[in-house]
Formats: structure tokens, C-alpha cells, sequence
């Protein structure tokens, strides 16, 4: 069963034994930034109140790289929608995951299993103080590692669909970076 409480201008979301802050909520009378006043009009401000995930492109981008079928990819997206703060791993219930997936625990399990074998993904059991099993934790680090070593790749793609071919075959970024110029 999942709750949501107010403390103060925060608000938390309660799942299970667990409690995790969500985004704290500004007051009614805050003016939106340039960025939330774009998103309220691209998405709508029903669909934005409930928040929002911030994904680096290079992920969905690097997709078929990673090796990743749409449906690993949608549990990574799961899987990175909890994780609010770099220094806290993420720790969604199987049921939350099959809540939102529609996929079975079991499933759940094994498509994990296959981002950890990958590398992407690194599972540590979290227990309770008083011995019991708790969700577990998920460790992105794998998958930052990997988006790091291959966002130069997508630099030099965009970099590369930018150099504009001039007369005599010599682009502009080419002449550029040889400090020479084309009369």
C-alpha cells in the first residue's frame, strides 16, 4: 500500500516500511521557473504536478549499444524514476516495478538479473533491524559508467553532423582545427 504524507513543505512517499522524500513542494504563490512553465506547456500542469524523472538523452540514445530490449530499458527508466539523490540507491519493491510494468515479480527478477549480468545494474539485499528482507537496493553505477564512455562517441556524431562541407571538400571544423583557413 502506498501513502503519501506532508511534513512540512516536503512531501514523502510511503511504501511498505519505507519512507522517501519526494520533491518538495513550493507554495501556491512561488512564480514557476522558465523551465517548469515549459514543461506545464508541453505536458500540461495536471500531468507535471505529479513530477518528473531526469534522464540523460544518451541512454535512450545509446539503447541498442547497452544491448538493451525495450523491456530492460523500461525497467532501467523505473529503476532511475527512484532515484532522487546520487548518494541514495534506489530500492523500489517488486511489487511497485510489477505495479507499474505489469510484469510478474518473477519477471521483474529475471529481467534485473540480465542488467546485472550486463553490468548495468548491481542488486544489494537490504535488511531490516529486526532481521526481516526489506526491497532491494539497486546500484546504477554500472550504467553511469558506461553512458560516461560513450557520450564522447555522441559528441563527435554531433560534432560530425554539424562540420558543414564547403567547396573543395574541406569543412569548416576540420580547417578550424588545423588553424588554417579557406579562401
Amino acid at each position: 500500500m502506498t501513502t503519501a504524507t506532508t511534513k512540512g513543505s516536503a512531501m514523502a512517499t510511503k511504501t511498505n516500511a519505507s519512507v522517501r522524500p519526494t520533491k518538495t513542494i513550493k507554495p501556491a504563490s512561488a512564480k514557476p521557473t522558465k523551465a517548469q512553465q515549459a514543461s506545464d506547456a508541453k505536458w500540461g500542469r495536471d500531468v507535471m504536478k505529479h513530477g518528473f524523472c531526469i534522464v540523460p538523452s544518451v541512454l535512450l540514445r545509446a539503447q541498442q549499444r547497452l544491448g538493451l530490449n525495450p523491456t530492460q530499458l523500461a525497467v532501467l527508466m523505473q529503476l532511475a524514476d527512484y532515484w532522487w539523490d546520487a548518494a541514495r540507491k534506489p530500492y523500489p519493491s517488486k511489487d511497485a516495478l510489477h505495479d507499474r510494468l505489469g510484469l510478474s515479480a518473477r519477471q521483474i527478477q529475471r529481467y534485473i538479473a540480465e542488467l546485472e549480468q550486463a553490468g548495468l545494474v548491481k542488486r544489494v539485499e537490504r535488511v531490516a533491524s529486526n532481521g526481516g528482507k526489506l526491497s532491494n537496493e539497486y546500484d546504477l553505477s554500472g550504467l553511469v559508467q558506461r553512458l560516461k564512455k560513450l557520450a564522447p562517441e555522441f559528441e563527435e556524431a554531433k560534432e560530425a553532423s554539424k562540420a558543414v562541407i564547403r567547396k573543395g571538400g574541406v569543412s569548416r571544423t576540420k580547417a578550424a582545427k588545423a588553424g588554417t583557413t579557406h579562401t
